[in-house]
């Protein structure tokens, strides 16, 4: 037998009705597990296990449901309120398919999405970024929306010499000892290292996400091989442990 969206609405309509757990539920109660539903997605995505992906994107689709279930028994809207509002939003912010507007390639797309988005809601460019998006992503949004409109370096040099030149300036607050010119100056490194990242293609989140699981690994090695020598880390000096993650590094 195969199944429907309609089946799946009304599924949720009696879950709403019967299961007491189902029925406590609040758009608020529901936020970490969409947030852990969204993540694990993720992790199945990075294990390109497409069963996964697949039960995964059922739990997604059924926290749109259930807030928008949640939403209707309060009047504000239902679920095909929510699929009609995509569909007018994806055919207004595609006027180069569904209109007379000539693009050339991809950022004459990104221009005119960030630019209709903004017309549209009568907001910053910067509104609809969320506050509560992991720090790293947030801030690749934050310049990746920017530069939809033009405001970006306009070459990879210029992007490196803000690198160098944010470093100068955290070395700097270094030497004076303010800690929190410091803290400062760090953030702006960062962020001119997220932009320099973007400029030459790379991801930077997932760069990140890479270099932490590559550490993991090799300290677990390193791990195992104190462990083989009947010792513990805290017993060996800076030479042997460096000497140690040497040998770890050109294991992989």
């Amino acid at each position: 037998m195969k199944y429907s969206i309609e089946d799946l609405i009304q599924i949720m309509n009696d879950l709403r009705d019967k299961c007491p757990w189902d029925k406590k539920q609040t758009l608020k109660s529901l936020k970490s597990l969409t947030i852990e539903e969204a993540y694990e997605l993720i992790d199945a995505i990075d294990k390109e296990d497409y069963y996964e992906i697949k039960e995964e994107l059922g739990d997604l689709l059924l926290h749109v449901v259930f807030y928008s279930k949640i939403a209707s028994e309060k009047n504000h809207f239902n679920f095909d309120d929510v699929v009609e509002s995509l569909i007018k939003k994806l055919i207004y912010r595609h006027p180069h398919i569904y209109s007379d507007v000539k693009v050339n390639n991809e950022d004459d797309v990104k221009k005119n999405w960030e630019k209709l988005k903004s017309k549209k809601s009568n907001k910053g460019i910067l509104d609809g970024v969320p506050n509560n998006l992991p720090t790293l992503i947030r801030t690749s949004r934050v310049q990746e929306k920017v530069a939809a409109v033009g405001f970006d370096f306009k070459n990879i040099e210029d992007s490196i010499n803000k690198v160098i030149e944010e470093y100068n300036e955290f070395t700097e607050a270094l030497i004076d000892k303010e800690k929190l010119k410091i803290e400062e100056e760090f953030g702006d490194l960062l962020f001119s290292l997220v932009n320099y990242s973007r400029h030459i293609g790379i991801d930077s989140n997932e760069s990140l996400k890479k270099s932490t699981n590559k550490f993991i690994s090799r300290y677990k090695k390193l791990e195992k091989i104190i462990e083989n020598k009947n010792t513990n880390i805290d017993k060996l000096d800076e030479n042997e442990l460096n000497s140690i993650w040497e040998m770890v590094k050109k294991m992989n």
